[in-house]
Formats: structure tokens, sequence, C-alpha cells
């Protein structure tokens, strides 16, 4: 299992530190949540503060866009050179074509599914995508309990993507810890987003956990 800690739970008076921390804990990504406060209601982090991780991170950024106008986005954050962008179908009227913008960008192009968005709404899309991001609880907040009916749509997003696009990887994000791990693991998640349950306690024992 990879583990992507999500840095909206570090403490952002010392980032650099909690950054470099996780990535000598054993963590394969640092997931970045980047929300605009309009696709969900909450505002976190811009350019200035990415710039900053991308310096303090010894592992490939993933970044999550929660937000409206993704094309704008993907521009912006583009020069940090994340291994993922991943942006919401729910918000996007030219899937495809971003899609392709992103990985035209030397980026590894990603597509997010809210807890209640089907996967009728992205089966055309999988042969063009490197990740899957299932959202197992209402984006826009950490700390939030797991949904665990996502479980369900994991194992079908998994039969998909083996007849489809067998590259494709399973990220899910959302309220998980050691106790539900494992059935993420059965169900097909390749790379688990991990906030409260890592940035509580040990780091290094909360990464190793999860793998």
């Amino acid at each position: 299992m990879l583990v992507a800690p999500s840095i909206l739970a570090a403490d952002f008076g010392k980032l650099a530190s909690e950054v470099k921390s996780i990535c000598e804990c054993g963590c394969d990504f640092v997931h970045i949540d980047v929300m605009d406060g309009h696709f969900v209601p909450n505002l976190t982090i811009g350019p200035v503060v990415i710039e900053s991780i991308a310096k303090a991170s010894t592992k490939p950024l993933d970044i999550h866009l929660m937000v409206q106008n993704n094309s704008f986005f993907v521009d912006l954050f583009a020069p940090f050179k994340p291994e993922f962008i991943s942006f919401h179908i729910e918000e996007e009227k030219h899937a495809h074509r971003l899609a392709q913008k992103i990985r035209n960008l030397n980026i590894r192009p990603a597509v997010v599914l809210n807890p209640h968005s089907g996967l009728e709404n992205i089966e055309y899309l999988l042969e063009s995508l490197d990740m899957v991001l299932i959202m197992s609880v209402n984006p826009g907040f950490g700390g939030q309990k797991f949904i665990p009916n996502v479980l369900d749509k994991i194992k079908l997003l998994k039969d998909k993507i083996e007849i489809k696009n067998p590259q494709c990887l399973i990220e899910v994000d959302g309220g998980i810890n050691d106790k539900n791990i494992q059935v993420l693991k059965e169900a097909g998640a390749d790379i688990v987003v991990a906030g409260s349950y890592i940035f509580n306690g040990d780091y290094a024992k909360n990464i190793a956990s999860l793998k």
C-alpha cells in the first residue's frame, strides 16, 4: 500500500518541518488539498504555499483540486512538477481535454469521484487516466468518518480498470486508519490518503501501520 499523508492535517505553523518529517517517516507522496471556497465550503492553499512544500518535500506531490475553473489551477500548479493532478468530474465539462492537457505538461492525470457520484461518470475516461481518486468522505474538511459503501464502488472500479487500463491506480481519501486499511486493500486500493490519522501521534508508526 502506498501512503499519501494529507498536509491539510499538518501544523501550518511549521509546515516545512512537517513535510520533511512525513518524507523521512516513509510516505510515498505528499497529498495537497486545494480548495477554492466555491466547489467546497473551505479555502486552503495557493501557489506560494505549494512552492514551499515542493522545496521541503523529498517525495512526489499529489495535488487534489477541489475547485471551479480546473484548467486555470492546472496552469497555476504545473510549474511545481507534481506527480499527479486530480480534478473532480462533477466540476469539469471537458474532462478528456483537461486530462490530456495535464499529461502534455508531463504530469499524471487523475479524476476524483465524490461519494455520491457513480462510475458511469468516468467510465469513458479510464483509458486516459493514470489514477482515479475515490472520496470516502464528502470533500471540504478533514477528520470525517469513512463512508463504508464506497468499498463496493472501489471493487467495481477495480474490475473496470483491469479490462480498460490495468496500469491505472486507485487512490482512496477520507477517514482512513489502521481499522479499515485491510478492507481497502482487499477492495483494490493502491494508494491511501490519510490526514488526521497520520498527523495525530507518531508519524512513522502511523504510516507503517497503513503500509
